[in-house]
């Protein structure tokens, strides 16, 4: 076990809405959807076509960047609807469940027995490799690279974010198995909450260590800077922690697990809580118990209100979702709303702001962004909240321009836009850190690979 670790620099978000500690099932969702959308830079090619039966587990496309990367159903039933965008982009394939249908068996050799290459066709014949990403640029793992370590956290320090050791409870067997097969693949880091690590200080095949600090204390990326720095040409692979249960329960059932456990939080939640589903349930059936407020119009997210997208009550989970936050549409205005004596309730790192006169008092929030886009000033804010050793504007601006060469030297390798959330909250600019992020990240791929 290493040495535990303070991530100094952050900010948190102390919000209303937090879940309470009851896991409940959810009403059964009759569609059940995949979105190439929630795999970054991920371009998919069909396998099935509208009104094709398929399996829990039967593949329905592949990424063309890697045609051994299939992506299965987590349902059995029939594929009802491929939804197009512009171009023709394919939005979301939607599948009506017919537990008829069955499961996808897999013969699962004994993971002794296996060695490094035939282990990953598992994974990939199983479908469960998407659950593996890689740092640099935040894509899905590649099976041809050799990762020098394997990152999990279970520290979270989102806005209302999940409890794993809570989330986790009744699979404590799985995410052992899980951890136990990608200890197979490369040496495995399990982060956790410095504080209390829960069950996990007690799992094997892992280098546990604790973290404390503030957010962004819990991405995986800061953690990963701060342990296992990644360079040019190195790979750092990652997984969250359900899934590392969702790998364990293919290697001890045969069968494709698509288990999603999720937090519906926020103000607008009468009830929030755990509930159990599947990935890609529709939102309407993971809202259906959770008595929303609806004395206002309100903003379903997909995610925390930092990071998250946007969708509606027609909408599906995304794909590696615990979190589903539910707050009011900022849709109201004020005069003055420059006046730093009014409305002060909102968190602010800034002192002239009086919000820090009610302490740690749970805040209400909306969307409203209080104001507009202005112009991007060395102010060192951004640097407060932001803890890697990196220039987070210079970073920014560089990203902006295009240059690739002060990209690679200002460290695009070691983030992602999530890093940056917090500098879109936090930032006077009011600019979007995060999509800038985003556009780099994608421009470094298609110039360096």
């Amino acid at each position: 076990m290493s040495k535990d670790i303070r991530i100094r620099k952050g900010f948190n978000l102390s919000l209303e809405g937090e879940a309470n500690k009851i896991l409940v099932d959810t009403h059964q969702s009759k569609t059940f959807a995949l979105k190439p959308d929630d795999f970054f830079y991920t371009t998919p090619k069909l396998l099935v076509k509208e009104g094709e039966k398929v399996q829990k587990g039967s593949p329905l496309f592949f990424s063309k960047q890697n045609p051994r990367i299939h992506f299965v159903s987590p349902v059995g039933g029939e594929v009802t609807a491929i939804v197009r965008g512009a171009k023709r982009k394919i939005l979301e394939i939607v599948i009506t469940q017919d537990e008829a249908q069955g499961s996808v068996k897999h013969e699962i050799p004994s993971l002794e027995s296996l060695e490094q290459e035939q282990l990953k066709e598992v994974l990939l014949k199983a479908g469960a490799w998407p659950f593996i990403s890689q740092r640099p640029y935040g894509t899905i793992a590649q099976p041809e690279d050799t990762p020098k370590a394997i990152f999990v956290s279970s520290f979270t320090t989102a806005p209302l974010d999940v409890d794993y050791d809570f989330l986790l409870k009744n699979n404590k067997a799985e995410f052992q198995k899980g951890i136990d097969v990608l200890a197979k693949l490369a040496e495995v880091t399990l982060t956790a909450d410095g504080n209390f690590k829960g069950f996990f200080e007690k799992v094997n095949n892992a280098n546990v260590v604790g973290i404390k600090g503030q957010h962004p204390a819990g991405n995986v990326g800061v953690q990963i800077h701060h342990l296992n720095p990644v360079n040019a040409g190195e790979r750092v692979w990652v997984v969250n922690p359900e899934d590392v249960a969702n790998i364990g329960a293919l290697f001890l059932t045969g069968e494709f697990s698509a288990q999603r456990t999720v937090a519906v939080v926020g103000s607008s939640v009468k009830n929030p809580q755990y509930y159990k589903t599947t990935i890609g349930a529709s939102v309407a059936s993971l809202l259906q118990q959770s008595n929303l407020d609806d004395a206002q119009p309100n903003r379903l997210i997909n995610g925390d209100v930092l990071t998250g997208t946007a969708t509606s009550l027609g909408g599906y989970l995304s794909y590696y979702n615990n979190l589903f936050s539910v707050i009011p549409e900022g849709n109201h205005y004020r005069m003055f709303g420059w006046l730093p004596f009014v409305d002060n309730k909102i968190p602010s790192m800034s002192k002239t702001s009086l919000s820090w006169i009610f302490g740690k008092r749970k805040a209400k929030v909306d969307t409203n962004l209080n104001g507009e886009e202005r112009a991007l000033v060395v102010t060192g804010e951004m640097e407060k909240v932001f803890p890697m050793d990196i220039y987070p504007m210079q970073l920014i601006k560089s990203c902006m321009i295009e240059d690739v060469e002060r990209m690679e030297v200002l460290g695009i390798y070691e983030v992602v836009p999530q890093d940056f959330a917090l500098i879109d909250y936090s930032s006077t600019s009011k600019l979007e850190a995060q999509e800038i992020i985003r556009r780099g990240v994608e421009l470094m791929i298609k110039e360096e690979g």
